[in-house]
Order: structure tokens, then C-alpha cells, then sequence
């Protein structure tokens, strides 16, 4: 019997969704610290809303901004993270209550895997935000992703060492970057040392913000 095209599931697609960038091309600092998540990349985030996650209709305007801020759930069924994101500790873990950067109220309501070389019971939230830190590879994230929520979306979280570890071993389908009109002049770089264009279609659309918001879609791979 023929199977019906609109029946067929769409595959799971790993995306990076909302990340913002530097003119000069830096995502994050060099440094973070539980005062400075971004060290001193924090300009990137200026005057972002961060309401507009959850939907345009949690924010007063609707601006192209917020629009394009509020695709970055639709769909995703885990976030994978480095563990600078989660929180600025390194070496082994203490007992020391950190449960992250957003209190009880995590805003991905799904799990998420935290890349660490230091593994731990998991931290679950009443949300639906579930921590498992996971000492893996890209593609073992992956596969461990997969089995945490079936069907479901990818999305590679940050900060911008991790996203480059999944570009690298072309693992990416799309990517929306947020190029803001701002310079850092360090910090860590998204793209250093990786030559992606010749892989992706690019389409690019600026707000009246400045902010340049590009879209990048994975050519077909052979």
C-alpha cells in the first residue's frame, strides 16, 4: 500500500536557534563568572527580551525581533549544552546547590544533556526541565538526545566551543544566528577555525534594530 507523504514523520533536524554573535564574531566571553554569564561578551545581549522565548504573546511589541526570538522552542524535544552554560564551575562538582543560571523555573521545559567530563545524578525541575550531565561525544549526545525524546527536535544550545564541536563533525542542520550590531573585541568565537559556507544555503533579513538575523539551511548531504 502506498504510503501517504503527509503521514510520513518529518526527521528529527539538530538546529541552533537564537544565538547571538558579535560583529566581530564572538558568542560568549572568555571568561563567566555567577555575576557574568557572558563575561565580557555581555554586550551581545543588550535589549533582547528574553519573554519572546516563550511566544510573542508574552512581550508588549511585535517587533521582527521578538518574532524570530519565539521559534526557539517550537519543536525541540532536548537542548545539549556545554557546561559553561549551565553554570561557571569547572573540575569535579561540589555540593555547592547550584541548580543553574535560572532558578527553579528553567525555561526549556524538556531535558537537557549537559556536556561535562564529570558526570552526576540528574537535576529535575517541576517544569519539566530535566539535567543529565553526560560525559559524550557529539554524535553520542545525539544519540542519547534521540532516545530522551523520540520524533522530537535537537537543539544545540551553546555556548559557541559546543555548537563548533557539532559543526565541525556536521551535525547541524539549520542555524539561526543573530548578528548584533555590536563589538567585543574578545571573547570566544563561534566559527573560528571552520570553513561552513560552501555547506549551507544563507539567507539573511536585518530588523530595524540592526540586528541582522541570518538562517542557515543545510545543503543535502552526499
Amino acid at each position: 500500500m502506498a504510503t501517504n507523504k503527509a503521514d510520513t514523520p518529518a526527521r528529527a533536524t539538530v538546529r541552533v536557534t537564537g544565538m547571538f554573535v558579535s560583529l566581530d564574531g564572538y558568542a560568549a566571553g572568555t571568561f563567566v563568572s555567577h555575576d557574568e554569564p557572558f563575561g565580557e561578551a555581555i554586550a551581545i545581549t543588550e535589549g533582547f527580551d528574553g519573554r519572546a522565548i516563550h511566544g510573542i504573546d508574552k512581550v508588549e511589541d511585535l517587533t521582527f525581533d521578538n518574532a524570530m526570538a519565539s521559534l526557539w522552542g517550537q519543536g525541540i524535544g532536548v537542548e545539549i549544552m556545554g557546561r559553561g552554560k549551565f553554570g561557571p564551575q569547572t573540575g569535579p562538582w561540589t555540593d555547592d546547590g547550584w541548580r543553574g543560571w535560572w532558578g527553579e523555573e528553567p525555561p526549556f521545559g524538556t531535558p537537557v544533556i549537559v556536556l561535562t567530563h564529570y558526570e552526576r545524578d540528574p537535576i529535575e525541575f517541576d517544569n519539566g526541565t530535566t539535567f543529565h550531565f553526560v560525559d559524550a561525544s557529539p554524535r553520542d549526545a545525539l544519540s542519547r538526545a534521540q532516545e530522551l525524546a523520540p520524533g522530537k527536535d535537537i537543539r544545540i544550545g551553546g555556548g559557541p566551543t559546543t555548537v563548533r564541536q557539532f559543526l565541525v563533525e556536521d551535525l547541524i542542520d539549520t542555524m539561526h544566528l543573530v548578528i548584533v550590531p555590536v563589538t567585543t573585541g574578545a571573547g570566544t568565537r563561534l566559527l573560528d577555525g571552520i570553513t561552513l559556507a560552501p555547506s549551507f544555503d544563507i539567507e539573511s533579513v536585518t530588523s530595524c534594530s540592526g540586528r541582522t538575523h541570518q538562517l542557515w539551511n543545510r545543503k543535502p548531504r552526499h
